[in-house]
């Protein structure tokens, strides 16, 4: 962002008034090394005055991630500007009917002038368009302004997440298969997920199965969980807790900040804890329009 962008930016804030000469537009894969950028600036700005690690480690790091959602033609992405100048955007996951929403983020200079709050209004409003039954998110629990949008624009806490890191625990439970899925499991994942959620997740599963990262657990010769990865921008669903313990245990790592374990599934949490991993953050998980009581036990990707 050129410095009239940040000068504006910072009279908008000054005078406590939203940014009214923005403009929104689509994103496009041009977009991807200066939105990486406030990406990686923008988490660790706020990561950093609570004095937690960054849930990106490095602008590298934020780049790739837009990039991907830039080119996936599964993602919506919008793009916010100053004076022509890139100032924020913001990502909607529409590879399921329920929409995801993220990463959202805003150039730490036009921060608390309204950005954001555009930004969120354009993906609701581009998931009612495309007739999207709910809307979810992922926030970080030590970031109380992003809490506070969330709910002004209609958002509900739904569950609060423990982010969960440590060493691969690399070890089998008796009992219980964990292998490579295949494109012949799709079917049976998606049905783990419905059973669980009330939805599937089928998009998210097509792509674990491109990528090479999606796992799944047997018990009794028969599917009855799944790992999309282990992962932050992963998830995973078991028809019980051990089914997601297992998946867990075989697990080569785990990919970014960590894991995200539902804090309710106390003998989930506890048995993380009992193995060696430490939580790094709490988050919190946030829903407009159709949201069912899991049944069963999950893990939720950073973008819900």
């Amino acid at each position: 962002m050129g410095s009239e962008g940040r000068v504006a930016a910072r009279d908008a804030r000054k005078k406590g008034m939203a940014i009214v000469d923005l403009t929104l537009r689509p994103g496009t894969a041009d977009d991807a090394a200066e939105c990486g950028r406030i990406c990686y600036e923008a988490f660790a700005g706020i990561a950093g005055k609570h004095a937690f690690p960054p849930d990106f480690p490095s602008p590298e790091a934020g780049v790739a991630v837009i990039e991907g959602a830039l080119t996936h033609p599964g993602f919506y992405g919008v793009v916010a500007e100053l004076d022509g100048r890139i100032v924020g955007s913001n990502f909607l996951d529409e590879r399921s009917a329920v929409a995801g929403v993220g990463p959202i983020t805003v150039d730490p200079t036009a921060q608390n002038a309204g950005v954001g709050r555009r930004l969120m209004r354009d993906v609701m409003d581009r998931a009612t368009e495309r007739g999207a039954p709910g809307i979810r998110l992922l926030q970080s629990g030590y970031h109380t302004r992003s809490f506070s949008l969330y709910v002004s624009l209609g958002f509900v806490h739904r569950v609060t997440l423990a982010c969960v890191q440590g060493p691969p625990l690399r070890e089998a439970m008796p009992g219980y298969t964990v292998r490579e899925a295949t494109d012949a499991d799709l079917g049976a994942c998606n049905d783990v997920c419905r059973q669980v959620h009330g939805v599937d997740r089928g998009g998210e599963v097509a792509d674990a199965l491109k990528q090479g990262t999606a796992r799944v657990v047997e018990r009794a010769g028969r599917v009855t969980g799944y790992a999309t990865d282990l992962a932050f921008f992963a998830h995973a669903v078991g028809e019980t807790t051990p089914d997601l313990q297992a998946l867990i245990a075989a697990a080569p790592r785990f990919g970014g900040p960590g894991l995200l374990v539902p804090t309710g599934d106390s003998a989930l949490l506890r048995w993380c804890l009992s193995h060696g991993l430490k939580v790094v953050q709490l988050m919190n998980l946030m829903t407009i329009g159709l949201y069912n009581e899991p049944d069963g036990a999950y893990l939720p990707s950073i973008l819900y």
